[in-house]
C-alpha cells in the first residue's frame, strides 16, 4: 500500500474512533517520562546533559521498535496505519473545541471558561466571552499544526519512524519544554528538537492556512507578526491562520499568576464563538487538501 493510501487510512481511522478513550499509548509514555523526569531532574537539579540523556531513553527504544514492528511482513501496514491513528488527534481537537463555541453562544461563560481551560495553559477563571474565543481560536490553530499536520508530514516523509518519533518528541515538550526554574536546563534538549521537527511542518501550516483563508491579509501578518511571536514555529502558524480567518489574535494573557505581553496577531474584529469555527473548518479544509495533494502525487508517479 502507498504512503498516500495509508495516510488516507490513518486519518479515516481518527475520524471514526477518535482518541483512544482506554489505554491510549502516550499515556503510558507520559508516565514513563515522569519516571525518566524524576531520576535525572531530582527536585529540577538536572542539568541539559541529563535531559538529553531522559530524552534518548525516552523517545530512542520505542522508535526502533515501531520501526521494526511495520518492517514484518502481513502485519507492517497495518502497524504503519495505527502509529499514525495514534499519532493524530484531528477528532479530538474538534471535540475538545466544540464545547466552548457552544457555551459561548448559550452565554454560558463559566462553563466556557472551564472547557477552554482544557485546551491551555493560561488562567481561565477571569476571561471574558471574547477573551475565552480568542484562547480557544488560537488553541485550533497551534494544536492543528502540532497535533495533525506535523505527524502527517512526518509520517509521509519518514514513515512509523517519523511520526513516532515526532509524537513522543512533541509529547516530551509539552511535558519537559518550560522555561521555569524547574525545566530550566533539563527540558532545553526537549524544547530545542521539538522546534527543529516542527519547523518546516509549521511553515507549510502556515502555507496551508495562507492559502485557504483571506489569503493578502494572511501572508501580510504571517510576514509582520511572526517574528514577533515567542515561538518560531508557532509564530508564522498563529499569525497566518489569524490572517486567514481575518480576526486578532494574541494580546496580554496570564500564564501561571503571570502576564505576559504577547504581540497581536492578525486583523480584524475579536474572536468569538464563529471565530472556533471556522479556525476548526479551516484545519479540516487543510487536512482535505494535503490528503488530495498526496493521492494526485501518487497517481501521478503511478
Amino acid at each position: 500500500m502507498s504512503i498516500a493510501l495509508l495516510t488516507v487510512a490513518g486519518v479515516a481511522l481518527d475520524a471514526l474512533l477518535g482518541e483512544p478513550r482506554r489505554a491510549h499509548p502516550l499515556v503510558a509514555f507520559g508516565n514513563l517520562a515522569n519516571r525518566l523526569e524524576r531520576r535525572f531532574n531530582s527536585g529540577g537539579r538536572g542539568w541539559r546533559s541529563h535531559g538529553v540523556t531522559a530524552w534518548v531513553l525516552a523517545v530512542v527504544p520505542i522508535t526502533l521498535i515501531a520501526s521494526w514492528l511495520a518492517s514484518l511482513p502481513w502485519i507492517g501496514e497495518g502497524v504503519a496505519v495505527l502509529a499514525l491513528y495514534c499519532a493524530l488527534g484531528l477528532r479530538s481537537l474538534g471535540e475538545h473545541v466544540a464545547p466552548v463555541a457552544q457555551a459561548l453562544r448559550s452565554d454560558d461563560l463559566p462553563e466556557a471558561r472551564r472547557r477552554v481551560g482544557y485546551l491551555v495553559s493560561r488562567q481561565t477563571d477571569e476571561l471574558d466571552a471574547s477573551a475565552v474565543a480568542r484562547a480557544a481560536t488560537e488553541s485550533v490553530l497551534e494544536n492543528g499544526s502540532d497535533a495533525v499536520f506535523a505527524a502527517i508530514f512526518w509520517f509521509v516523509v519518514a514513515g512509523v519512524p517519523g511520526v513516532v518519533l515526532y509524537r513522543l518528541s512533541n509529547t516530551l515538550d509539552a511535558m519537559w519544554g518550560y522555561r521555569n526554574e524547574r525545566f530550566e536546563r533539563f527540558g532545553w534538549a526537549a524544547a530545542r528538537i521539538d522546534d527543529v521537527l516542527n519547523y518546516i511542518p509549521a511553515r507549510l501550516v502556515a502555507l496551508t492556512y495562507t492559502l485557504l483563508g483571506k489569503s493578502r491579509l494572511a501572508w501580510r501578518c504571517w510576514r509582520s507578526q511572526a517574528p514577533h511571536w515567542d515561538s518560531p514555529n508557532a509564530g508564522p502558524v498563529m499569525a497566518a491562520g489569524a490572517g486567514a480567518l481575518g480576526v486578532e489574535l494574541g494580546g496580554p494573557a496570564i500564564y501561571h499568576g503571570e502576564l505576559h505581553e504577547r504581540a497581536i496577531l492578525g486583523a480584524g474584529p475579536a474572536a468569538d464563538a464563529g471565530s472556533i469555527d471556522r479556525g476548526w473548518a479551516l484545519v479540516q479544509r487543510g487536512v482535505w487538501l494535503w490528503l488530495l495533494l498526496l493521492c494526485v502525487g501518487d497517481y501521478v508517479h503511478a
